[in-house]
């Protein structure tokens, strides 16, 4: 019984021995601090600046307007020559359309007296056809009297140099025959839109003068495309120029990122210049823990490698991985990080951490400037830690 109690009490101080020195010997960080890049808003234009009232340290959102800059000097000009010219091309626009519209409607009126001329003259052919049919017919049969086949087409020119008495019989069979040939030719040229005559054209006035109207359409169509074409070009160098000119009269300044109203670089109602810094933000996304660590804790630290970060005031412990090892001497890293490196910082070797479960922490500020402590061995309490979580 004596020696199992010494055995107990020598394995009991063994263990308490192991945990002290393992929790003591495991490579650690006191230093921690969350920290996170911060982004400059520059002026994109020239002008005044109107910055919204807001507290240094306030929450911004992705987007948010920060401020404005307006320049109401910015020159105008060019746009005015191009909407004045937009207005040209416009009333020549409208004077083409009512033109075409007005040169439609004549040539509608012509295409209908050429219609209408077509079916009479064509019914007063046929008419005429008709007619000198019968007559030669009478002829032919022989039944008229004699002193009506003198006046049987009386006023054919075989009639004007040859006397009445003298006229025989054939000759006006004769003429009778060549009135029906030319007829029955005269229908068949109008039926295929051709009408014979002696001095003048196979067509009407009408429908020459609308063969014209017809050209003049098309040159006014082509005219009329050519002027959209034109203005719709126009329209388009109006719109990079009120672009352009909006760029340079100023606008909202939004903010790039999630983030906290840091700094303010310049005075509100100021005039700025292009590219002038206005304001700088912290980017919340981009948030990371920075710490420093002795030489025998860094040399056996590698990028990428797993550790935890524990935040002071809390028991979670969040998985960690090693992002960057910048040794000593890392002031000029921190040039664009909210929190800069105190000198005992700078005098041992710094290590930057990406911690993946912060933005889930939801705290105020988005946690910058908080300290802690970094882990990057395992410790012989862990497993009991993870209990209690």
């Amino acid at each position: 019984m004596r020696y199992s109690r010494l055995i107990i009490g020598i394995v009991v101080v063994g263990v308490a021995l192991w945990v002290l020195v393992g929790e003591q010997m495991a490579g650690a960080s006191a230093n921690a601090v969350v920290n996170a890049p911060v982004v400059t808003v520059r002026a994109e234009t020239a002008g005044r600046l109107e910055l919204a009232d807001r507290a240094v340290g306030a929450s911004v959102s992705r987007g948010e307007v920060l401020g404005t800059v307006t320049d109401r000097l910015a020159d105008n000009v060019r746009l005015n020559d191009l909407l004045m010219e937009n207005d040209f091309a416009q009333a020549e626009i409208e004077r083409l359309r009512a033109e075409l519209e007005a040169t439609e409607t004549q040539y509608a009126a012509l295409m209908d007296r050429t219609r209408l001329f077509r079916e009479e003259r064509l019914a007063e052919l046929r008419t005429r056809l008709g007619h000198a049919r019968d007559r030669l017919s009478l002829l032919q049969s022989g039944d008229l009297p004699e002193q009506a086949r003198l006046f049987v087409d009386a006023s054919d020119e075989i009639l004007d140099w040859l006397p009445p008495a003298e006229t025989p019989e054939s000759m006006i069979l004769t003429s009778a025959e060549e009135d029906v040939d030319v007829l029955e030719i005269a229908v068949r040229a109008a039926e295929q839109d051709v009408f014979l005559g002696d001095g003048y054209n196979d067509s009407p006035n009408a429908e020459q003068r609308a063969v014209e109207l017809q050209g003049d359409i098309g040159a006014l169509e082509a005219r009329l495309a050519e002027m959209e074409e034109r203005s719709d070009a126009i329209e388009t160098r109006i719109r990079r120029e009120r672009l352009r000119l909006n760029t340079l009269s100023g606008g909202d300044l939004y903010s790039p990122t999630k983030g906290l109203y840091w700094e303010v670089l310049q005075a509100n109602e100021v005039i700025v210049q292009r590219g002038d810094p206005v304001l700088r933000l912290v980017n919340c996304d981009q948030a990371m823990v920075h710490v420093s660590v002795t030489e025998q804790v860094y040399q056996d630290l590698a990028i990428g490698q797993a550790a935890s970060f524990r935040m002071t005031g809390m028991t979670e412990v969040m998985p960690a991985t090693i992002s960057r090892l910048a040794g000593t001497g890392a002031e000029r890293v921190y040039e664009n990080y909210a929190v800069a490196p105190t000198a005992k910082h700078l005098e041992r070797f710094d290590v930057a951490l990406v911690v993946p479960d912060l933005p889930a922490l939801d705290i105020p500020g988005c946690g910058i400037g908080r300290t802690g402590r970094v882990f990057f061995d395992g410790r012989p309490l862990d497993g009991i830690r993870g209990l209690f979580r």
